[in-house]
C-alpha cells in the first residue's frame, strides 16, 4: 500500500489492509464452522478458502453501505458453497474477531520492532556512559548530564511501551445476536444434544484456540480490549516521540551533537540544495501527534456503546483502528532505522559543556556556597551512571526474556 497523505506508508506492507481484513475474517468464519462440525452441531464442514477473495473487494465494499458493515456481504458469498456458514453469529462477532487478528498481526511487528530499538539503545546508553552533555530544561543550559543518560531514558521509554503492548489481552468475540449465543445454543438443541448449551460453549472454545486467541465471555458492549490496544499503540508513539524530539533539537545546526543515519535523496529541499532535515524525526513526531487523537475517539466510542451492539460507535472504530495500527507500524520502523543509525557528535557535545561550563556549574556553586565550601571545576553527574546501569540491567533482562 501506499498513500500521499502519510509518507511512509509502505513500510506497513499488507497490515490492517481492507485485503487481509477480508482474509481474517475468512478465517473467523472458517474456525467457527469447523467447531461447528467438530462439535456436531454442523454437520459437516467446507473450505472456505477461494470463495472470496482481493478481487472481491470492491463488490463487498460497495455493499457494506446497506448493512453498515461487509459481512453480510460476504456471507451471501460463502453461503452459496457452504449453507452452514455464520449460523450462531452475528456481524460483530466476525468484525470483532478479524479485528483482533489484524491487530495481534501489528502487535507482533511493533513488538520486534521495540526489541530491535531496546538493543539498539543499550548498546548507545553503555557506549556513552561517560560521554558529557549540557543538560537542558525549559531550552535553557542546566547542570551537566551524560548522553548515556539520555539515551537510557529514551530507553525507559521503549521498555515501558513494550511492556504495555505484551500486557495486552487478545480475546475472541462470539456472542450471536445480542451476546447471548442463542442461535448456537438453538440450533445444538434441533441436533439433538442433552447439554446444547456446554457444546456451544465448547465449540466457543474450539474457534478461539484455532484461531490462537483467547477464549473470552462476550465483549461487543465492552470494549475494552479495543482501548486497551489502542493506548498501548499511543504509549509506542510517545516513546520514540520523545526520541525524535530530542534528535530534531539536537540535529539543529546550532547544535549540531546527532545526526540522522544518512541515506541518498533524503532531507532534501525543493528549493533548497543545502538542506538536510531530519525527515525521520520530523515523521516520527507525525505518529506522535496524531495518535492520541485516535485513542481517544476509541475511548469516546467505548463510552457511547449502548444496547447490546451500538449504533455508530462500534462502526467508528474499525477506520480509527486500521489508521492508528498502520501509522505505529510506520513510526516503528523509522525509529529503529533512526536508532540503528544514529551519528553521535561526542566531540560537539564535549565541546558544548566545556564552552557553557560556567551556566552548567552555577547550581554547583549555589550549593557550596550554601554549605559553606568551594564547588570543585570538574563536571559533577550526580548519580548518572547508576540510573544508566539499572536501566540497562532491565534492558537486557528484557531481550533475554524475548529470546
Amino acid at each position: 500500500m501506499s498513500d500521499l497523505f502519510w509518507p511512509g506508508d509502505e513500510r506497513a506492507g499488507a497490515l490492517a489492509s481492507d485485503a487481509a481484513w477480508l482474509a481474517a475474517m475468512v478465517r473467523v468464519e472458517q474456525a467457527w464452522l469447523d467447531a461447528l462440525a467438530r462439535a456436531a452441531i454442523a454437520p459437516g464442514t467446507v473450505d472456505l478458502a477461494g470463495i472470496v477473495g482481493p478481487d472481491d473487494l470492491a463488490a463487498l465494499a460497495g455493499a457494506a453501505e446497506d448493512a453498515g458493515n461487509p459481512v453480510p456481504a460476504l456471507i451471501a458469498r460463502l453461503r452459496a458453497r457452504a449453507p452452514w456458514a455464520h449460523r450462531g453469529l452475528t456481524s460483530q462477532d466476525v468484525v470483532d474477531t478479524s479485528v483482533v487478528l489484524l491487530l495481534r498481526d501489528v502487535v507482533e511487528r511493533v513488538l520486534a520492532e521495540l526489541r530491535d530499538q531496546v538493543g539498539s539503545l543499550a548498546a548507545i546508553a553503555e557506549a556513552h556512559r561517560g560521554t558529557v552533555l549540557a543538560g537542558r530544561t525549559l531550552t535553557q543550559h542546566a547542570v551537566p548530564t551524560t548522553f548515556g543518560l539520555k539515551a537510557a531514558g529514551w530507553l525507559t521509554g521503549v521498555l515501558d511501551a513494550a511492556d504495555a503492548l505484551g500486557r495486552v489481552a487478545l480475546p475472541a468475540q462470539f456472542g450471536g445476536a445480542a451476546g447471548t449465543l442463542s442461535a448456537a445454543v438453538d440450533l445444538a438443541s434441533l441436533r439433538g444434544f442433552d447439554d446444547p448449551v456446554a457444546a456451544v460453549r465448547a465449540a466457543v472454545a474450539d474457534a478461539a484456540g484455532v484461531l490462537g486467541l483467547r477464549a473470552a465471555p462476550p465483549w461487543q458492549t465492552t470494549r475494552t480490549t479495543v482501548t486497551a490496544l489502542g493506548d498501548a499503540l499511543v504509549t509506542c508513539t510517545d516513546a520514540w516521540g520523545r526520541v525524535a524530539t530530542d534528535v530534531a533539537t539536537l540535529s539543529r545546526p546550532e547544535i549540531g551533537e546527532l545526526a540522522e543515519p544518512a541515506a541518498d535523496g533524503r532531507g532534501g529541499s525543493s528549493t533548497m540544495p543545502h538542506k538536510r532535515n531530519p525527515v525521520l524525526s520530523v515523521l516520527i513526531r507525525r505518529a506522535a501527534i496524531t495518535a492520541p487523537p485516535l485513542a481517544s475517539i476509541l475511548h469516546l466510542a467505548a463510552a457511547l456503546t449502548g444496547d447490546e451492539r451500538p449504533d455508530g460507535a462500534w462502526h467508528a472504530e474499525w477506520p480509527t483502528l486500521r489508521d492508528l495500527a498502520r501509522r505505529t507500524v510506520v513510526a516503528a520502523s523509522q525509529t529503529s532505522e533512526l536508532l540503528r543509525g544514529l551519528r553521535i557528535d561526542e566531540a560537539r557535545m564535549r565541546a558544548t559543556a566545556t564552552t557553557a561550563a560556567a551556566e552548567l556549574g552555577a547550581e554547583r556553586r549555589s550549593i557550596a556556597a550554601f554549605a559553606g565550601g568551594e564547588a570543585p571545576t570538574d563536571a559533577c553527574l550526580g548519580v548518572a551512571d547508576a540510573l544508566v546501569a539499572g536501566v540497562l540491567a532491565r534492558a537486557h533482562s528484557y531481550l533475554e526474556a524475548a529470546r
